[in-house]
């Protein structure tokens, strides 16, 4: 189930994911819908053997450990997704559907570090409504995320869009080699320091002794 953002903003409305990617995933079936729209609507076709709707607070509820989980949560709002992501990558084993904000703190914060595999789909995906008649093209584009071998191997094949697998930024990498660098030039700079003070002590004990012969 998704609220799903237009260009324009308008009243949320559900958004159901289209037939035509789960043809292409070609999993037969999902262990659980943590956001479904309910077995009633007709027009929703996750083929999942469990679902939880927004009564049963799917974001509350525990999610049985190991299940092939599709997510498809709310778009609505500005951060909607972050706590479905959140719990989605604790479970680790599914595809979630969100919106594709590439530029957002919480894409790079969250779907970036854990995130096995990303697919961004050709086109705009166009949701179907509950009405069963098919939504306008979004203002943005999706991305479905994968979690797990099953998942992430249904990605690669499915043929939906370009596939990628996030690499963590290099940035932290080379702030900590710098810290690493400045490190082993103080321990030479303390090495090279009690060397030159043995050597000096070496050679006043040199002189001392030498005066001492010369009395």
């Amino acid at each position: 189930m998704s609220e799903h953002e237009l260009a324009v903003p308008i009243e949320p409305e559900e958004h159901y994911t289209p037939q035509s990617i789960f043809d292409a995933l070609r999993i037969k079936q999902f262990d659980l819908d943590p956001a479904h729209p309910g077995r009633d609507n007709p027009y929703c076709c996750v083929p999942a053997r469990r679902i939880f709707t927004k009564a049963d607070d799917g974001l509350r509820q525990p999610w049985p450990r190991g299940a092939l989980t599709f997510m498809n949560p709310p778009f609505g709002g500005r951060r909607g997704q972050v706590p479905w992501l959140k719990k989605f990558f604790q479970h680790r084993n599914g595809i979630a559907l969100v919106a594709a904000r590439t530029s957002a703190d919480w894409f790079h914060a969250i779907v970036v570090p854990n995130a096995e595999l990303l697919l961004f789909p050709a086109g705009k995906t166009k949701f179907i409504r509950p009405d069963g008649s098919i939504g306008k093209a979004p203002g943005t584009g999706t991305c479905l995320i994968g979690a797990g071998r099953i998942a992430c191997e249904a990605l690669r094949r499915s043929g939906l869009g370009a596939c990628y697998a996030p690499v963590p930024s290099l940035i932290d990498n080379d702030r900590q080699a710098d810290e690493d660098a400045q490190t082993l030039d103080r321990i030479q700079d303390r090495i090279l320091a009690d060397y030159q003070e043995r050597d000096h002590q070496y050679l006043m004990d040199g002189v001392l002794a030498a005066e001492g012969r010369g009395k």
